[in-house]
């Protein structure tokens, strides 16, 4: 069955065009939301990607009506692979997942490849970064979410050390809310080298 999906940003904007050259192109049904294209997780998308079966196409008029990001189009290109289902764009005519195109899949190859390659450049500049930050002294790390004046954990230390305490590590940080292994680190900062209960 041939699905067309057309999207729209803002509610002002029209989605005729769309739904005109999807219907000239022969889509069954069509699915179609004015909602941001930040990430997948749109209603009438979801909704799409729950009622497509083996064999089925998707038809978009291009692909930044899908995605507006690569990330997520490899996300969505995976997801439908798995299904398999094809994806066609009628303006990015070099992605056609509907016939064994091997230049489709060799573009999505090398542009999954340039993706990861900016992810590993971002983190290396990262590294590079917080490296010169620590050597110029400016680098202290994230700032702590628990310092000595926090409430909870503040608490959570009181009642440890009350000699009359009767309660566990376990109950200590589900009274206070604060997580286990913070509440440890504060111990040893204290100097604590045993921990009880």
């Amino acid at each position: 069955m041939l699905f067309g999906y057309a999207r729209v940003s803002t509610k002002e904007q029209n989605l005729a065009r769309q739904l005109v050259q999807l219907k000239e192109a022969g889509c069954q049904v069509i699915f179609e939301e004015k909602v941001t294209g930040a990430n997948l997780h749109r209603q009438e998308l979801q909704e799409l990607l729950s009622v497509i079966k083996k064999g089925d196409e998707i038809l978009v008029t291009d692909l930044t009506r899908i995605s507006r990001s690569s990330k997520d189009l490899f996300e969505l290109v995976e997801l439908l692979k798995d299904k398999n289902v094809a994806l066609r764009s009628l303006k990015d005519t070099w992605l056609d997942m509907s016939s064994n195109n091997p230049y489709s899949h060799f573009l999505l190859t090398v542009m999954a490849g340039v993706n990861q390659l900016e992810r590993d450049l971002t983190r290396m500049r990262q590294k590079e970064g917080i490296e010169l930050a620590k050597a110029k002294g400016l680098y202290n790390g994230r700032p702590k979410k628990y310092t000595p004046k926090h409430v909870g954990m503040k608490h959570a230390l009181e009642l440890y050390h009350n000699k009359e305490n009767k309660y566990t590590v376990k109950e200590i940080v589900e009274i206070t809310n604060v997580s286990r292994s913070a509440f440890y680190r504060a111990l040893k900062e204290e100097g604590q080298k045993e921990f009880t209960k």
